[in-house]
């Protein structure tokens, strides 16, 4: 007999009980016992402590039956005890450090060192089976991985980057963290161990040769004699694959002065600043030569040959020799001398010379500031409803700088007689005229006069030791004439909030507007609904009627504002009042539920979820709705058990349902303030089932004839075709008779003819 235990089980394990004749009394066990197996008198074979696998795997046993006098009456029978692996040891490497070494452009995927871990458990069993990965490599570059390993062999190799990438140069080793875990490494209990690998990069021993120089344009014999020529080598082995990448065969191409400095462009264009500083940097002016870099052949050397025009004065530029830092080197430029320089510029290697273009283009400062042409534009008289965006007035004033700067365009700023911001002024930009609009609505009652002063002034700062005077501001006064105009509101939008159960004739807010000429106001509602009135005389605002959040949480209407007497004009604005929320909607189910069914009969208990909702606002935490049966004698059938604060479990407690509709009835309560509860019915049907869908014959519906219905309609139809058909053929019959006669009349009076 043979039985499997799993190790490491409870310390005392029952594993079979022997029965033997009626002579025997007593059992005996031997074999491999290891002190752990022990069998009672009865025959009861049990196990005194946990077993382990890695001890031994099987163990033989023996039993046999004695009768009173210790004689074998039956037996000896062999048993075997096969111990079942369980993952109770932890894989474990050979050596907590590896070292190892790999040659650069190595192939990617051929092995160049192993690292081993053992496990003491079933390698049968997934509990034996290792997996190995790389956790860490330093250092790591662009993030990419230079090596991998095998996860089932250990077998650790170069990554196609890797093979490409490698230069003991740059870095000559490298340390992984290698770890291995158990359990195929696919289970989350699995264990692990981790080893270091430290692995050297040594030269790749197949490496191309030394570049190879030629002078180009040689004089010497042809054809050269170039040796180790080769534009691109390749090792294989024995089958023809490549042992390495090829290798690339440079030749560099001795350089010889044999190009000219060529100029940046046909004319180089630099600015400066009229009043610059003696030694200002204007620039620097960059030749090119296309012999190679940093070499006698291609070292320039700059130098000003030619200066025009000559004014005030020659030699007003510096340029450095070597860097060609182009600078002012006697005095600061004015343009009214001259404004624009041409310079002609030498640019020379060792063995040639080019000659350049420089213009140097002087650009004027603001030292002129802006003039109007009057101080005073008089007085200007406007009603108070002239239209926003209005031009009023023109002003202008001039300035000396280049036209078309910023030294020369103006801006105009109005300084005083303006605190409210009426008035705005836009710039011309072609003219520099000021044209003066309106911006802000006029008003008779705050300000009927006011003394407007401008300043005229240049988006560019003024030079040092120039300041702004009296020539640059003007002013003019402005008078506004009275309107007759509407009331205004103090506010473009009122809001209020209230409680949804407010009583009726509750205020619930107000509003206020002034009719700028002093009349009386008086307010009324627009697009109401009923739901509101105002006082038309204080503007309070009450409730008319009662005010339900869950029909509308926000109430908006316009309030009108019409002046008492002169012309009747009138405002409006809005007001908007939203309600709070008050517990006065009971719970209810989430949705119909019509479609609820058990198969019938009940195999077992079942339950179904339904969901409540409550039309009232929703707290922070959510609804937490509590949920009861509503009858206490469906609580031997039904049981109601909460799941959350909006859905409920309905369970039967027994399986002995009739097939057909319950109604259960589901007291739901919200737990606010006041507690509200809501009685709702859901209906359960016990039906038979096909597929896992309720099938319910179906019965007789209105509209749809039964069977016998159905034969007569069709016996009735056959019937009125048949007469019809008959009729037809009785008056076919009756016409082919007439034309028969009439023949034969034709035929006696009609003469006969040879």
């Amino acid at each position: 007999m043979t039985f499997s235990i799993y190790e490491g089980q409870e310390s005392t394990q029952v594993i079979f009980q022997f029965k033997a004749n009626h002579f025997a009394e007593t059992f005996v066990l031997t074999g491999e016992t290891d002190d752990i197996f022990k069998i009672e008198p009865s025959g009861l074979l049990y196990s005194t402590r946990a077993l382990d696998r890695e001890t031994r795997a099987t163990h033989h046993l023996q039993i046999a039956a004695l009768d009173g006098n210790n004689r074998t009456v039956e037996g000896p029978v062999p048993i075997i005890i096969e111990v079942k692996d369980i993952n109770d040891n932890r894989p474990m490497f050979l050596q907590p450090k590896y070292e190892g070494s790999v040659r650069q452009n190595s192939r990617p995927g051929k092995p160049f060192m192993y690292v081993n871990a053992t496990d003491l458990d079933d390698p049968a069993t997934p509990n034996g089976q290792l997996f190995y990965e790389i956790v860490i490599q330093l250092p790591k570059i662009n993030n990419a991985m230079y090596f991998q390993i095998h996860n089932k062999t250990g077998a650790i190799s170069l990554s196609r980057q890797g093979s490409q990438e490698l230069d003991p140069v740059k870095n000559p080793s490298y340390n992984l963290v290698v770890s291995v875990k158990d359990m195929g490494g696919q289970n989350e209990h699995s264990f692990s161990d981790t080893a270091s690998v430290d692995i050297t990069v040594m030269e790749n021993i197949w490496k191309a040769p030394d570049l190879v120089e030629i002078v180009e344009n040689s004089t010497d014999p042809h054809p050269l004699k170039i040796t180790q020529y080769v534009f691109y080598a390749v090792a294989k082995d024995e089958q023809g694959k490549p042992l390495a990448f090829p290798l690339t065969i440079s030749v560099n191409v001795k350089d010889i002065n044999d190009n000219p400095p060529t100029c940046p462009s046909a004319v180089t264009v630099f600015e400066v600043q009229e009043n610059e500083r003696l030694g200002s940097s204007i620039g620097i002016f960059t030749a090119h030569d296309m012999d190679e870099e940093n070499t006698i052949n291609s070292i320039l050397k700059y130098k000003i040959l030619e200066q025009s025009p000559k004014v005030p004065m020659d030699g007003l530029f510096l340029m450095d020799e070597y860097q060609g830092r182009l600078q002012l080197a006697q005095q600061s430029l004015r343009k009214q001398d001259a404004p624009q320089y041409n310079l002609t510029v030498e640019v020379s290697d060792k063995d040639f010379k080019t000659l350049c273009s420089v213009l140097v283009n002087v650009i004027d400062i603001n030292d002129q500031i802006p003039i109007f042409e009057k101080s005073n534009y008089g007085n200007l008289t406007l009603p108070e409803d002239t239209a926003i965006g209005s031009t009023i007035l023109t002003i202008q004033a001039t300035d000396g700088d280049e036209p078309f700067t910023g030294s020369s365009k103006i801006l105009y700023r109005i300084t005083q007689g303006d605190n409210g911001g009426r008035l705005g002024v836009d710039t011309d930009p072609k003219t520099n005229a000021g044209y003066v609009i309106i911006k802000k609505p006029l008003d008779f009652e705050t300000e009927p006069v006011s003394n407007i002063v401008f300043q005229a002034e240049n988006p560019e700062p003024l030079v040092s030791g120039v300041a702004y005077n009296a020539s640059s501001f003007a002013l003019f006064h402005l008078i506004v004439t009275d309107v007759n105009e509407a009331p205004l509101f103090s506010q473009n939008i009122f809001q209020a909030q209230v409680s949804e159960d407010v009583p009726i004739g509750t205020k619930v807010g107000n509003v206020t507007a002034r009719d700028p000429e002093g009349l009386d106001v008086r307010y009324s509602l627009r697009d109401n609904m009923n739901w509101l009135k105002i006082d038309p005389t204080t503007g309070e605002i009450f409730s008319a009627a009662p005010l339900d959040r869950e029909t509308t949480n926000l109430h908006r209407v316009q309030v009108v504002a019409t002046e008492v007497g002169g012309s009747s004009l009138r405002s409006t604005s809005e007001f908007q009042l939203s309600l709070t929320d008050v517990n006065d909607n009971p719970p209810r189910l989430a949705k119909n539920y019509t479609g609820l069914f058990f198969c019938y009969p009940l195999s077992a208990p079942s339950s179904l979820i339904f969901e409540a909702t409550d039309d009232d606002q929703r707290s922070f935490r959510g609804f937490q709705f509590t949920f009861a049966l509503g009858s206490d004698s469906l609580r031997n059938d039904w049981e109601v058990s909460k799941i959350n604060g909006t859905h409920a479990r309905l369970s039967t407690k027994h399986t002995g349902f009739e097939e057909r509709v319950y109604e259960i009835p589901i007291r739901i309560n919200d737990g606010g303030r006041p507690p509200l509860e809501g009685l709702v019915s859901l209906p359960v049907t016990f039906c038979s089932c096909v597929e896992g869908s309720c099938f319910r014959p179906a019965g007789r519906q209105d509209g749809i004839p039964s069977v016998g219905m159905a034969v007569g309609i069709l016996l009735t139809t056959f019937l009125i075709i048949g007469i019809i058909l008959a009729v037809v053929f009785i008056r076919i019959r009756k016409d082919k008779g007439k034309d028969d006669a009439q023949g034969a009349q034709a035929s006696e009076v009609k003469p006969l003819r040879s």
